[in-house]
């Protein structure tokens, strides 16, 4: 099956450079038009140019693809909303976002000042929740939408010097959870990609070799299965230097303490069989927690009598 984007809208956020410019690129390739969003900032979010999006958009319709170009800053909802009516009014209907911009402000917590933790949440989470937010009525209005988050391995597995980023990067995987089960009914699936790729957010980061296997085009590759038409949903895809895996949020099956033994103590005893992985499930939603949780007390009574 060739994975097709024909007579679809896409809009890619940071696209002017790195992952969101190849994002960008593949997409029109494949048939998107395509909204190249950048506010055109440093790596840490300061300054802004509509250079490096315009120059992005010169490729793309030298190639024979149609895009247009956005300076929306994503952490502005008004700027936002103008990039989305923007769309709408030149192509009618967007059916596929794909939340990338992101900066970087690195320092271990201790050092780290409040104005960073906050600038990296507005641009990962409050970004991604604004442009989320612009499209949503759009994509339940005609019964179909594609939303990406970018989330990170730090997010997943921390990283030494990036508590901002982090936990900016976990939140996405929440807003995903819960926007999965909102959206079903009006087919718009979402998911999630932990890349890794050599870009301007990591070129300082690692040595010369290391830096040339970390394409965007492998990264890219996964990206865009999570897009298009027959898409997985709630998937965390990993992607970098050729390899594909999938990150689960799992949950043991646990045990089931009666009153008299619900102390710390008591937990803490418990500890291998509360930890034991054998019977550990992905959980739908909440819910099935505390459901898992009343059918393990409900067994003991039934036990017990």
């Amino acid at each position: 099956m060739t994975i097709s984007f024909e007579n679809q809208v896409a809009i890619v956020t940071g696209a002017g450079n790195g992952l969101g410019k190849s994002h960008a690129l593949e997409l029109a390739k494949r048939g998107a038009k395509v909204v190249v969003n950048d506010f055109g900032g440093a790596r840490d979010g300061s300054g802004g140019s509509s250079a490096a999006a315009q120059q992005v958009v010169k490729e793309i319709e030298q190639a024979g693809g149609q895009a247009i170009a956005h300076g929306a800053n994503v952490a502005d909802m008004a700027q936002v909303q103008d990039m989305v009516t923007t769309t709408l009014d030149k192509w009618g209907r967007i059916d596929v976002l794909i939340n990338n911009a992101g900066i970087l402000r690195d320092k271990s917590f201790a050092k780290m000042a409040m104005d960073d933790f906050k600038a990296v949440f507005d641009v990962h989470v409050m970004g991604t929740v604004n442009c989320t937010k612009a499209v949503w009525e759009t994509m339940q209005s005609q019964n179909y939408g594609r939303i990406m988050m970018t989330t990170s391995s730090s997010g997943l597995y921390g990283n030494f010097g990036q508590t901002n980023y982090g936990a900016a990067k976990m939140a996405v995987i929440g807003f995903m959870n819960t926007l999965v089960l909102e959206g079903a009914k009006h087919d718009i699936r979402v998911n999630a990609l932990a890349p890794t790729a050599g870009t301007r957010m990591t070129e300082d980061l690692l040595p010369p070799d290391i830096y040339s296997m970390l394409t965007t085009e492998s990264v890219t590759a996964g990206a865009l299965t999570l897009c298009h038409e027959d898409a997985p949903n709630r998937m965390i895809l990993c992607a970098g230097v050729g390899g594909y895996s999938c990150a689960r949020i799992v949950e043991t099956q646990g045990v089931f303490l009666p009153a008299q033994d619900q102390s710390p103590e008591t937990v803490e005893a418990n500890f291998s069989s509360i930890t034991d992985p054998a019977r550990q499930q992905e959980l739908e939603n909440g819910a099935k927690q505390g459901e898992k949780f009343l059918k393990l007390a409900m067994a003991h009574v039934k036990a017990s009598q």
